[in-house]
């Protein structure tokens, strides 16, 4: 009892579970078999937990610390986590979310991606940075298996769900983790400038001599790596650990000091004639590594759909239990609505990122979805990463004070939001990478853009018309991109809305989002829409 005050009017824990609090998920787990259900409550049910609420906070309150020699100055790169940290890659690699979809592939299973999207999207809400090194080891199969004998070595122990954080040689591990080196100080963005160079030293080796000004998840057991090799732009693979134990001449300088994304280590490393194994052909290293980095920007997009998720799903309990002036939040009128303006845009990035990983899925016996999975990657990840950092900063508002402490789970996702919109591809290089695909392959386009009217139905002629004007104004003037590629994600987005028949939901959204109605804050729905209705809809209350 304090000696001053009782204290009320605090909103209690969150409880409950995100899996079966989720409409959307449910949905999208229809017809899965009994052990998948399963797994998908406990999933659920664990990411809400006090114990796992406590792992997330000490992986970031106790961030990993690079030691490069030991006490008698010999060179060791070694990196050392909290046991949170491990705890939480232990959980991510059992289910499956470093290669699961791969295990499918053997099944014939059609849900692969779709399926391992569900679990990934709500550990995302618990913890985002240890999933770094999660979706680059699931990612780096894609690269590999452009070198079959390679991959033959090494996919297996990837997609093993095992995690083993010892510093081993691979072939002593039962699990893997891959990390990439991509970038380099003088190029960053533009790989092409790389000097990092690779000599062939014989036998299929090569050695790589140079550095990487950003190395994501130093810890990992090799690393796809770009280098200029004879005849070009190359895709390596340069394990941390010699098949004799022995360190692979990777050197780490220092551990960045990052804004958010703190659990993970992201690092500064030179190479001295490292032993490396080519990944596809010599001068083929972009188009090799880029199977990668596709399915990274699927994992980028899933992410900030699932911190938004998390981040609505704190906002409207507290909204549910925390009263002012009289009565509930949730009463309010000017409250209900800023909640279910978020709620839409949160729901859209849902069901867009959702669609993505569904052509990946089809994408191998569907030309369609071939087309839409190439043509719409980079306009998903674009808009789902773009809308997530403000949209999270205004629930942080909606909790007041209390939401800007980091006694509370919104400061940690508000500091790990932008990072997706910048990995993997920043806005304007989404935004360039869509028009080079619409110049080479307009016909994409026309495919996509005629289903999203179908979709669309009655409500299709004006946003059409917005489309093709942007679309045409891109022919002629590069720096009009942006306008492209929003305009086409968000009719994405109600497409797919109105095809999952989520009715005045996609009404809401379609009417206050299309047609080239810019928005500055959220909060503007109108009379028209029940927002109430969409509050329950998408966040059920507590039985």
């Amino acid at each position: 009892m304090n000696e001053t005050h009782e204290i009320t009017n605090q909103t209690p824990s969150l409880g409950g579970s995100a899996f079966r609090d989720d409409p959307l998920l449910s949905h999208y787990a229809t017809g899965y078999g009994n052990a998948d259900m399963t797994e998908l409550h406990q999933i659920g049910a664990f990411v809400r937990s006090a114990e796992a609420i406590d792992l997330a906070r000490l992986a970031n309150a106790e961030p990993p610390k690079l030691h490069t020699h030991d006490r008698h100055g010999r060179r060791i790169d070694r990196l050392e986590f909290h046991p949170a940290y491990h705890a939480l890659m232990r959980r991510s690699a059992g289910w499956g979310l470093t290669g699961s979809v791969w295990e499918r592939k053997e099944e014939a299973a059609a849900a692969g991606h779709v399926r391992r999207a569900i679990p990934f999207y709500m550990m995302a809400g618990l913890e985002t940075g240890h999933l770094c090194p999660v979706t680059m080891t699931h990612a780096s199969v894609a690269a590999l298996l452009a070198s079959p004998d390679l991959a033959r070595s090494w996919v297996p122990r990837v997609v093993s769900r095992k995690y083993d954080s010892t510093i081993k040689a691979p072939g002593d591990k039962a699990g893997l983790t891959i990390g990439m080196g991509m970038t380099e100080k003088q190029g960053g963005t533009d790989v092409n400038a790389n000097t990092t160079r690779a000599e062939r030293a014989g036998k299929g080796i090569y050695r790589i001599t140079g550095h990487k000004w950003f190395m994501s998840a130093p810890m990992c057991d090799a690393f796809l790596m770009l280098a200029q090799a004879p005849d070009g732009l190359s895709c390596f693979l340069v394990p941390r650990i010699l098949p004799d134990g022995q360190p692979n001449g990777i050197q780490l300088q220092r551990l960045k000091d990052k804004l958010g994304n703190r659990s993970n280590a992201s690092s500064e490393a030179e190479f001295h004639s490292a032993a490396a194994q080519i990944v596809g052909e010599e001068g083929a290293g972009v188009r090799t590594i880029l199977e990668m980095v596709t399915l990274t920007r699927l994992d980028c997009a899933i992410a900030s759909a699932g911190l938004m998720r998390a981040s609505m799903s704190e906002v409207v309990h507290h909204a549910r239990h925390r009263s002012a002036f009289g009565g509930p939040l949730i009463d309010k009128p000017l409250m209900v609505r800023v909640l279910a303006d978020m709620a839409i845009d949160t729901a859209a990035a849902t069901v867009l990122s959702f669609r993505l990983a569904r052509a990946f899925d089809l994408a191998e016996q569907d030309e369609f979805e071939a087309a839409y999975a190439r043509a719409m990657t980079p306009v998903v990840k674009y808009w789902v990463c773009k809308i997530a950092p403000p949209l999270i900063g205004e629930a942080m508002e909606c909790l007041g004070g209390n939401g800007y402490t980091e006694d509370f789970v919104l400061a940690r996702h508000y500091r790990e939001a932008p990072v997706n919109s910048i990995w993997e591809g920043s806005g304007n290089v989404m935004a360039l990478d869509l028009l080079r695909v619409y110049r080479r392959q307009p016909e994409l386009f026309d495919m996509i853009i005629e289903q999203i009217s179908d979709q669309l139905g009655r409500r299709a002629g004006a946003t059409l018309d917005v489309l093709n004007a942007a679309f045409d104004l891109a022919r002629s003037d590069e720096g009009a991109a942006r306008l492209v590629i929003e305009q086409l994600a968000m009719a994405a987005a109600a497409a797919e809305l109105y095809r999952l028949g989520a009715g005045r939901l996609a009404d809401a959204f379609a009417e206050t989002r299309l047609g080239g109605t810019w928005r500055m804050s959220y909060g503007m729905l109108d009379a028209r829409f029940d927002a109430a209705r969409i509050l329950e809809a998408l966040y059920p209350p507590e039985n």
